[in-house]
């Protein structure tokens, strides 16, 4: 395939490869480079994607504006090939790119069946003719069946950077246990900590409950049963626990300023502490300083 590079897979390759797509816009780059970095950890296969059409809709095009398109694609991914193998520190890392004829957001929910994880930027470039990247993340978080990582800005490299914890959301519902499972995981393949926090702002059960210290203690008791378990998994990863009485979504962006990766799950409890995908997931997008890692209960 003339559109693919490729480097020999490494040993121990986890089949199931992380997915980048990508516009031409810097935060596209930034989440090629960040995809990198974590399929190295992983020792996953990266692919890195780009459309010729438009990202929510397909067009019927000329023959001379799709050459165009498909040089112009070309250049994209051969930018995002050299940021990605840059960022990945690991000459081994197979990067594959693929240029495709179909709207991105359905090819990315295909991929997203047997993918490890999706990369998106959270805005693009917004020109007539490339996927609006902004849109994209939207529509793939929603509906991936797979975790989906949204990047905002530049990777940070300094070893300051690369020693911050990881934070998860623990909302206390099943629905977040898988979100809890990919922090530890990646808590332990990047050697550092585990914040987890446990935010609640509703009155859930507490009408029976005379003191704030029988509240903290039903909340510290829904944390711990979340985290049950993965303690003994993960003995390697040194967790801190965190409860606030506040809302989740603003207790989480203001941890995450201390954070390298924030992993929340996109369903919760009904109400004002549930992780729901349009309004929490919608939120920390806008507001948290490092990258989010969505992780839907399927």
């Amino acid at each position: 395939n003339p559109n693919t590079k490729t480097t020999p897979p490494p040993r121990g390759l986890v089949d199931r490869p992380t997915v980048g797509p990508v516009d031409g816009s810097a935060v596209a780059y930034y989440a090629a480079a960040w995809a990198a970095a974590d399929a190295a950890l992983y020792q996953r296969r990266l692919c890195i994607v780009t459309s010729v059409r438009t990202g929510l809709a397909a067009r019927v095009l000329s023959a001379d504006t799709d050459a165009a398109r498909s040089r112009d694609g070309e250049r994209v991914l051969g930018e995002a090939f050299e940021v990605a193998r840059k960022a990945a520190r690991d000459e081994t890392l197979p990067v594959e790119t693929a240029l495709i004829a179909a709207p991105i957001v359905p090819y990315l929910i295909d991929c997203s069946r047997s993918s490890g994880m999706v990369v998106v930027g959270s805005r693009g470039l917004g020109t007539f003719g490339r996927g609006l990247l902004g849109s994209v993340s939207t529509a793939v978080t929603r509906r991936a069946r797979c975790p989906v990582a949204i990047i905002r800005s530049a990777p940070a490299t300094d070893a300051a950077s690369a020693g911050k914890p990881v934070l998860v959301g623990v909302d206390g519902t099943p629905n977040c246990v898988p979100a809890i499972r990919l922090a530890f995981e990646e808590a332990s393949r990047r050697e550092v900590e585990l914040v987890a926090l446990h935010a609640w702002s509703d009155t859930r059960g507490t009408n029976l409950i005379p003191t704030w210290d029988a509240v903290r203690e039903l909340e510290t008791a829904v944390l711990a049963q979340n985290l049950a378990g993965f303690g003994e998994r993960y003995p390697e990863v040194p967790v801190r626990r965190v409860l606030l009485r506040d809302s989740p979504v603003r207790c989480l962006a203001d941890e995450a300023r201390d954070a390298q990766l924030l992993v929340v799950g996109s369903r919760g409890r009904e109400g004002a502490t549930g992780l729901l995908p349009c309004s929490t997931t919608s939120a920390l997008v806008k507001t948290a300083q490092c990258p989010i890692i969505v992780v839907r209960q399927l």
